[in-house]
């Protein structure tokens, strides 16, 4: 696996080398770097794309160049998820995977599923949509470094540490590339004296896999006006632990879910607990962001989850090795967008593949990811036949719509709806749409509000008492930071963009009793007292898990996150 390593390092070294000599002193000049093809991400659907397109480049006996931008310090660094793998996708892409080593090594042998009561656990059978026979346990931040292994062998070239700031637009709008962060730039403004500017990244072709709310993607998704035919996006938040347990509780390729406690039945969520290799255990508490009370908190609901006597009963003993926690896209098959735009696509978590009631989307993503890849090795090649009005990769689009991807989702898109009903009332939907209708019902549910939108006033809501840390089984989130290995360079611009501070005083404050202080999952935000006793909004940039919460709890979608240098952010190696 070192090798991955060693050759992104040195591409990046190299890169940084060449526009650092391009550049003299605080000039503003910027490197540009061309390829056919660029794709921002090295996460599932990135890396997938680029190894199909060097597959079909060999294929043609054409020389076509690829790299992918990857914001993490390396390949994986960002990259959290449960993970129960379906290597579908992986055996479309890869047939002969299994000789090539992947990290593949935990098959998944039994599934759990239980509703929670504060004191029991009742077994439920398990979903058809959650069965996982022939699928694998894994850390998806392992399989990523993987398959960026077999993406340098094919001549693919990752930059890790590149962040893509914003897209570069040409003369008529389209889009032709992205542009890096600049490096060296003072929390003042002020130009350090390692100063660099970002690099010009042009590609004749860009992919966009940034993941759930990427920047990038979001600035495009607006310009091009890509949801204005689909539901908004709808999210929910993902915070993740993994354990060490002994032996005697280790019961490797166990799959366990639940839903209940301690969840209120309005706020749609559930746990997970995935048994890995060498006695490791993958547990978290996913929680939609369309919840209403202000006072929760998701990292806390997790630390009160674990003290559920069915699940402490599994920790007790082990220790909690690594901490994280990302977005995700739970809007399926009503909130996918219109894909293609001038110059590029969206593909993965960019658009939304997630399968929910499945609780999967790296095979989706994967698929995604090959897709763009074929059309985009048609267009390049000069092959693609359209016409003159459509953008490069419709045929991208149109693909994806008759794939099995489409189906699938296309097949649960009322499962996660119809918890708008609470959950028992999703539960039974969930049993209509399984087992009468067989996913082949006539109508389509959608959500009522968007994630910002959902919060009613704290006046109105109670108070929720959470565990003091025992330091064993739960821990105070500091503790729980330190363990994403998350670091930021103190002395840079805060990415975390507060647009109006009076908007923090008399709304998020004054009417939700400060709800950024809760839900962010790395105490981001925090209220100190001024001089004067007043509450004030403190941002501990250096904090932030790239989570993007914020970005898409904040009431009045007042906070924006962008990218801070790359290479910051957290360090996962085992999520």
């Amino acid at each position: 696996m070192a090798s991955v390593w060693n050759f992104s390092r040195g591409i990046s070294q190299r890169v940084f080398t060449k526009y650092r000599s391009f550049c003299t002193g605080n000039s503003e000049a910027r490197e540009k770097l061309e390829y056919d093809l660029v794709i921002v991400g090295a996460g599932p659907a990135g890396l997938s794309a680029a190894i199909r397109f060097k597959q079909k480049c060999l294929e043609s006996g054409v020389d076509l160049g690829v790299c992918v931008l990857e914001k993490g310090s390396e390949v994986g660094a960002h990259i959290l998820s449960g993970n129960v793998f379906e290597p579908r996708s992986l055996k479309e892409l890869l047939p002969d995977y299994e000789k090539r080593g992947p990290p593949l090594t935990t098959p998944a042998k039994k599934d759990e599923f239980y509703v929670l009561t504060s004191s029991r656990a009742f077994r439920l059978p398990t979903p058809p949509q959650m069965h996982n026979k022939g699928n694998f346990v894994i850390s998806l931040s392992e399989m990523t470094r993987w398959l960026a292994s077999e993406a340098e062998q094919l001549g693919v070239e990752i930059y890790p540490g590149f962040a893509a700031k914003s897209p570069v637009y040409d003369a008529s709008g389209r889009v032709c590339g992205v542009v890096t962060n600049d490096f060296g730039i003072a929390k003042d403004g002020s130009k350090k004296p390692s100063f660099q500017p970002g690099v010009e990244v042009l590609g004749k072709l860009t992919l966009l896999a940034e993941g759930c709310r990427g920047s990038v993607s979001k600035e495009i998704m607006k310009r091009f006006a890509l949801q204005s035919e689909c539901d908004p996006q709808s999210y929910a938040l993902g915070v993740k632990e993994v354990w060490r347990v002994p032996e005697e509780k280790h019961q490797a390729g166990l799959v366990v879910h639940t839903v209940g406690w301690p969840l209120d039945s309005k706020t749609y969520g559930g746990s997970f607990i995935y048994h890995m290799s060498d006695c490791r255990v993958a547990l978290g508490l996913v929680v939609s962001l369309d919840y209403e009370n202000p006072y929760l908190s998701p990292y806390q609901e997790l630390q009160k989850w674990k003290t559920h006597p069915k699940i402490s009963k599994m920790l007790e003993g082990g220790e909690v090795i690594q901490y994280g926690a990302r977005s995700l896209n739970e809007g399926g098959f009503q909130s996918i967008p219109r894909l293609a735009f001038p110059g590029g696509a969206l593909i993965g978590c960019s658009a939304g593949f997630l399968n929910v009631p499945k609780i999967k989307g790296t095979h989706t993503a994967m698929k995604s990811g090959m897709l763009a890849a074929e059309s985009a090795f048609e267009y390049l090649n000069g092959s693609k036949k359209s016409t003159e009005s459509e953008v490069e990769l419709e045929n991208y689009e149109r693909a994806l719509r008759s794939s099995w991807i489409y189906e699938e989702l296309s097949r649960e898109r009322n499962i996660r709806p119809g918890f708008r009903f609470g959950l028992f009332g999703g539960l039974a939907n969930a049993a209509v749409e399984t087992y009468i209708f067989r996913g082949k019902s006539f109508w389509t549910l959608h959500l009522p509000h968007q994630a910002n939108e959902s919060l009613k006033p704290a006046s109105s809501c109670k108070k929720i008492s959470y565990p003091k840390p025992d330091g064993k089984l739960t821990f105070d989130i500091l503790t729980s930071v330190a363990l994403s290995g998350t670091n930021h360079d103190h002395d840079q611009p805060p990415h975390l963009k507060v647009k109006d501070r009076k908007v923090v005083e008399d709304i998020n404050w004054k009417v939700y009793a400060g709800p950024e202080s809760r839900y962010c999952p790395a105490r981001v935000y925090e209220y100190v007292e001024d001089d004067s006793g007043q509450p004030k909004l403190q941002i501990n940039a250096q904090n932030c898990l790239h989570c993007k919460a914020c970005d898409i709890k904040d009431p009045k979608q007042n906070i924006e996150w962008t990218v801070p240098e790359g290479g910051g952010g957290p360090k996962y190696t085992i999520m």
